[in-house]
């Protein structure tokens, strides 16, 4: 009965699951989408703890209370700018999880092998009736977990392709906790609460992938060596070598490729969910891990297309590092004031705008929706182009548009719209760098050489809402700022929005 009712809740979860993921490609149904992932969340853990193997209730309680606790603090105070570097922490807890699960599993070996030979049984050994536990008393039997029972039952191969799973699972997990903490530091910048700050450019040590793939051969090794039976500390050093590998491939991509990494770790820690699930034996696990590692996966692919990088090179890190010396930027930036911009979009019939990170920084979203509805008031054309990289997450321009209650239908990617720019009056470009540097296109030695970018620079007048002459997230010079079209509206996004908006009629 439990196992019927368990497996029952596991469908209807994972249904649901399903229906969420697939919801969450379309902004009109993504709330929707939403409350199918908490729905079919809730029925899992209630199923899980009501179903084979449960126990502990009051620590589990403890537990999810605490958990349920931390959640909502996260969901009510951290802004939207947050967003990707708080994925990011999250992930690594997955990571954490994956590994904790397959020290565990192997404590468990050992302790049921344990008891094997206390009792002069075998583990694995298959009795004609077909029950492994040959040789182990029935009170024995009974007085180990539910998972404990699952090993004392495995066959030799069954056993060895446990611990194939749990090493795999350490390994995978191991990668994506480093990894999203250095992910986490890069994109957090100087608000990181991390004890030290990670710079947000491509490094790597001496030796660079050499040390990635010697740690990887070392990895192979001590699996082979554990499933040989040489013990524990087998596991022990292959978690460090897979620590190493996950901090040192992160470390080593540059700013650019950074909403690549963050798409990439969700696939991992997909992954390693997806490990603990063979693990446990819990099929739900292995379902939702199989979702969330190939829709990330996925989702990496679309985006280094659409970045013109390789995807195998992304994952092995390395990008985001100038190939040779940079063409010289000449001229000047030109500044220009509200008066001066608005005088120019009442003129103008179309405009562009090309939201960037700056935006969610300065909270800006409101004041742009705002200029929107002014301008599309007065029968100006008015749309939004959306880079695919756009912010620090995939999606983060969009989401913050919607937040707006910007028009879906004036909210463009990138290949929508880039063909426009020549046609248009005015581009305002808020918050943007490295989606609008025309060094991609102009300069093979930029780390951002051959990357797909919003060709903003064609347009009759490009306005530039930025805070000062620094660089972008990923430290690149742009020389769009200097171009004969382009005029720097300096200050805080929203601070120069408010100052504008007035004098838009």
């Amino acid at each position: 009965m439990d196992f019927g009712f368990t497996t029952a809740a596991y469908v209807v979860a994972a249904v649901l699951f399903i229906l969420s993921l697939g919801g969450l490609s379309g902004q009109e149904s993504a709330k929707r989408a939403v409350w199918y992932g908490i729905v079919g969340m809730f029925i899992a853990v209630v199923a899980t703890l009501i179903g084979p193997g449960h126990g502990l209730w009051i620590l589990s309680l403890i537990l999810i209370a605490l958990g349920a606790g931390v959640g909502y603090q996260l969901a009510t105070k951290v802004e939207m700018t947050q967003m990707p570097e708080l994925v990011a922490i999250m992930h690594s807890l997955v990571g954490l999880a994956a590994v904790f699960v397959g020290f565990n599993a192997d404590i468990m070996i050992n302790i049921v092998s344990g008891l094997f030979t206390e009792t002069g049984g075998t583990l694995g050994a298959v009795g004609e009736d077909g029950f492994t536990a040959i040789g182990l008393p029935k009170d024995v039997f009974d007085g180990l977990s539910a998972f404990g029972q699952l090993v004392a039952k495995k066959s030799g191969v069954e056993i060895t392709i446990l611990q194939v799973e749990l090493a795999l699972g350490i390994w995978i997990g191991a990668v994506t906790f480093t990894g999203s903490v250095v992910a986490y530091g890069k994109l957090s910048g100087n608000s990181s609460r991390l004890p030290f700050k990670i710079d947000t450019s491509a490094k790597q040590l001496p030796g660079g992938h050499l040390l990635n793939a010697a740690a990887a051969a070392l990895s192979l090794l001590l699996l082979f060596l554990y499933l040989g039976g040489s013990g524990s500390w087998t596991l022990v050093l292959l978690t460090l070598a897979a620590l190493f590998i996950g901090y040192h491939l992160i470390m080593g991509i540059g700013g650019a490729d950074m909403p690549v990494v963050v798409s990439m770790l969700n696939s991992y820690s997909g992954w390693a969910a997806a490990a603990i699930g063979f693990s446990l034996g819990n099929d739900l696990l292995i379902v939702v891990g199989a979702l969330v590692g190939s829709s990330g996966a996925i989702l990496s692919y679309i985006m280094c297309k659409a970045m013109n990088r390789s995807f195998v090179s992304v994952i092995l890190g390395g990008f985001g590092g100038a190939a040779g010396e940079q063409m010289a930027v000449e001229g000047e930036q030109i500044a220009i004031d509200a008066d001066g911009v608005a005088a120019t979009l009442n003129e103008a019939d179309s405009v562009i705008i090309v939201p960037g990170y700056g935006m969610a920084v300065a909270q800006a979203q409101q004041a742009v929706s705002e200029l929107t509805r002014k301008l599309r008031a007065a029968g100006k054309e008015v749309r939004f182009a959306i880079h695919p990289v756009a912010g620090r997450l995939p999606g983060h321009m969009n989401v913050l548009l919607a937040e707006a209650k910007v028009p879906y239908d004036i909210v463009l990617e990138m290949e929508e719209i880039n063909d426009d720019f020549p046609e248009t009056d005015v581009v305002i470009v808020i918050g943007s760098n490295d989606i609008v540097n025309p060094a991609a296109q102009d300069d093979p030695n930029s780390p951002i050489a051959g990357m797909p970018v919003l060709e903003v620079w064609k347009a009759k007048q490009v306005f530039v809402s930025k805070r000062g002459q620094g660089t972008g997230y990923s430290g690149i010079e742009n020389p769009l700022f200097y171009k004969d079209n382009t005029r720097m509206f300096y200050g805080d996004a929203k601070a120069s929005l408010d100052t504008l908006l007035p004098k838009v009629e």
